[in-house]
């Protein structure tokens, strides 16, 4: 039977007090303690070997696995697993040698405060991550709970809030919440001025302009575009062949504005997507587009194909929308496709269309035509304009 011998304590503000006592006894018990220096100090001084967290922070996490079979207590805020250093060592450690013991995270202190449910909020860390990723959640009447980075942070969300359209959401920021500083501070993002501790977090009641869909299909004119980007209702038709699940990694090859990969990683927060892109202004657009659109983790990867692919991880699907016309890019996008994973590739000219009857004699899989149409002014009546046809082909690997 595996022994345990790494615990996680979650500890919140009130400090030794609001430890249950299953978190009591493995403090208690362990020979070496590690955490950050707030959380070290609420332990007295009892002469155990003390570790506080190194930057960077995975050097202290490879000590930890190094030393194996000692009996080791993590202390980490609220739930570690929410956020926290517990996802990172149970990504490492097995969970038959590790207890984990959580306190209330900071995000629950703040629903009871406010009296939101806890599943109809979304919940996201600003820890480190652009202020960009909010956008992917807001909508009147959304409801956010955010993690700050340091006492700046609110400020700089409250002005980010402000610039695209929600200056009316209500801020509200709980300074150590659950301890005996507890201190709240709330205002509109547009008349925000508060100064707050670095320790906080960040409830956002949205108010503002109506947001974009998080369904596949958003409008061309969300996307700042030189014309090369698949047109709207080809873009929902081959996500849907796509078919992201939570996790997946996507490669778009031929990103030209990125929104396939956008709109990959815009169905889940866990979706993740490489964009490849040979020319440099389009790249920018990608990195801009992904940001405005809330996906600012992103990759984008300059450089053409087949070479710009090398060393790339493996994907669940493959987008190819451009540079059809190298086979050898075909061949190394099978070749690195995860078995089971999708390969969806769309053409607009002859030669195009060439290469996808070629591969699919290869591989198989579905082709489809799609034939769109817009209507629109012609003089003083309205008319059909017909976009360019699309060939599209879908092939799952075996």
């Amino acid at each position: 039977m595996t022994t345990a011998w790494l615990s996680i304590v979650g500890i919140g503000e009130d400090g030794l007090d609001g430890l249950g006592a299953g978190a009591r006894a493995a403090l208690d018990a362990a020979k070496v303690l590690v955490g950050g220096a707030r959380h070290l100090a609420m332990v007295p001084d009892d002469g155990r070997e003390r570790l506080p967290w190194s930057s960077p922070l995975g050097h202290r996490v490879d000590e930890i696995v190094a030393r194996r079979g000692e009996t080791i207590c993590v202390l980490a805020s609220g739930d570690p697993l929410c956020f926290g250093i517990g996802t990172t060592l149970a990504g490492r450690i097995p969970m038959a040698e590790m207890r984990i013991f959580p306190a209330p995270s900071a995000f629950s202190l703040a629903c009871a405060r406010l009296g939101w449910p806890l599943p109809q909020v979304e919940c996201l860390s600003l820890h480190g991550r652009p202020l960009a990723a909010v956008n992917a959640y807001l909508y009147a009447g959304a409801k956010l709970l955010a993690l700050s980075n340091d006492g700046t942070t609110p400020a700089k969300l409250a002005a980010h809030l402000t610039a695209v359209g929600y200056g009316d959401s209500t801020l509200t920021v709980f300074e150590r919440i659950g301890g005996p500083e507890e201190r709240r501070v709330e205002a509109t993002a547009a008349t925000w001025q508060g100064d707050v501790a670095d320790l906080n977090t960040i409830a956002v009641a949205c108010a503002g302009k109506p947001s974009h869909a998080r369904t596949p299909g958003l409008d061309d004119d969300a996307y700042d575009n030189d014309g090369q980007i698949t047109k709207r209702e080809v873009r929902a038709v081959t996500l849907s062949a796509l078919g992201p699940l939570p996790g997946q990694l996507l490669w778009d090859v031929g990103a030209g504005a990125g929104s396939i990969a956008i709109e990959w990683m815009r169905s889940d927060w866990r979706c993740r997507a490489i964009a490849i892109e040979k020319d440099a202004s389009r790249c920018a657009r990608i990195t801009a587009n992904a940001g405005a659109l809330g996906v600012p983790g992103l990759e984008v990867v300059e450089g053409a194909a087949p070479e710009a692919l090398a060393g790339l991880a493996r994907p669940d699907a493959i987008f190819l929308g451009g540079g059809l016309a190298n086979q050898e890019t075909w061949q190394v996008c099978w070749q690195a496709l995860a078995s089971g994973g999708r390969l969806v590739a769309n053409a607009v000219t002859v030669a195009g269309d060439a290469q996808i009857l070629q591969w699919q004699a290869r591989t198989g899989g579905q082709l489809s035509r799609l034939a769109i149409s817009r209507a629109g002014p012609m003089g003083g009546i309205i008319a059909w304009r017909a976009l360019r046809p699309v060939t599209q082909l879908i092939a799952e690997k075996p």
